[in-house]
């Protein structure tokens, strides 16, 4: 369920107007963007986007890009695009800082394969390369061999299972982390080519038949970036909502809010199942994500953030 509050009814040339009003004199009314932007679905936005530079005849994310800054410019940049090339881009940067794998596992393993497809074909059209092609130049190794199999495959996305085989893959993934080989190639054929559902019959049967679950068992291997690659794919392909939560927890309780993070995943799933994090969150930490992000972010960041949480007052 989501967490943006929109109305059905809205004029995107009025909407037009009245940015280009906040946009004008001294400062930038930064809480009428946010009043306006902050309660648009991504095909309002999309009008809004259109109306604008067809009534000013000036390009409408530069125009936002002079009149915001720091966290918020980022967050209202992410937010302001459509949803495919927004994800695209997303991904860019990550393949390029680090690269941060736990972007493109996210939206390689969370999406469903014909949603993932759209973003990948949005990807070829703003940066003229494959998704796959720009994966392997920026990794190496395991890691690559993991993330181009994850961005590569177009998964099934039925909910049959082949109770059999969930067993037997089961006994497979728990004979290769016990002779602590966590890059088996067969590891790696399962994670990023079994349907979801039928993945979740094989972690079932792991936690059955084995006395632990895949992510505890890769855990007691020494850490290092290809198994927590490993075990987000995992969570992301059978506890999405989950793994989200965790992700907004680290975010907001390690020393220095993870703005980055935080960001990423309200502005893309506000549309979505932001309202399911929510109570995931408040089970987990006994407060409010709400008043979490409050008190970690501060500014017209923070009452964006909230806007997109579905706060009201």
């Amino acid at each position: 369920m989501a967490t943006l509050i929109a109305p059905e009814n809205f004029s995107a040339v009025a909407d037009a107007e009245a940015l280009k009003k906040a946009f004008h004199g001294w400062g930038t009314n930064e809480k009428a963007v946010i009043a306006i932007l902050g309660h648009r679905n991504a095909a309002q936005r999309k009008l809004i986007w259109k109306a604008y530079e067809e009534k000013y005849q000036e390009n409408f994310i530069k125009r936002l890009e002079s009149e915001l800054s720091g966290h918020f410019e980022k967050a209202m940049y992410r937010w302001i695009f459509d949803p495919a090339d927004r994800d695209a881009l997303l991904v860019n940067v990550a393949i390029k800082k680090v690269p941060d794998y736990r972007v493109i596992v996210e939206m390689s393993c969370i999406k469903s394969a014909e949603d993932f497809l759209i973003v990948k074909r949005a990807y070829q059209i703003r940066y003229k390369r494959s998704m796959e092609e720009d994966v392997a130049a920026y990794t190496s190794g395991d890691m690559r061999k993991l993330l181009v199999a994850l961005v590569g495959v177009h998964r099934y996305d039925g909910g049959e299972i082949d109770t059999k085989l969930a067993k037997s893959e089961a006994d497979v993934l728990n004979k290769a982390i016990k002779e602590k080989v966590v890059n088996h190639e067969e590891i790696i054929r399962i994670i990023t080519t079994r349907s979801k559902a039928q993945l979740m019959a094989t972690r079932n049967h792991y936690k059955d038949d084995h006395g632990i679950s895949i992510s505890k068992h890769l855990a007691q291997h020494p850490a290092n970036e290809f198994l927590s690659a490993l075990r987000a794919a995992i969570k992301c392909l059978t506890e999405p909502k989950k793994y989200y939560e965790k992700v907004l927890r680290n975010a907001l309780k390690q020393k220095g809010t993870d703005e980055d993070a935080l960001t990423r995943v309200i502005v893309t799933r506000a549309e979505v199942d932001l309202e399911e994090i929510k109570d995931l969150y408040y089970k987990r930490n006994s407060v409010t994500l709400e008043h979490a992000v409050a008190k970690e972010t501060s500014g017209d960041y923070k009452l964006f953030l909230l806007t997109l949480l579905g706060k009201t007052d």
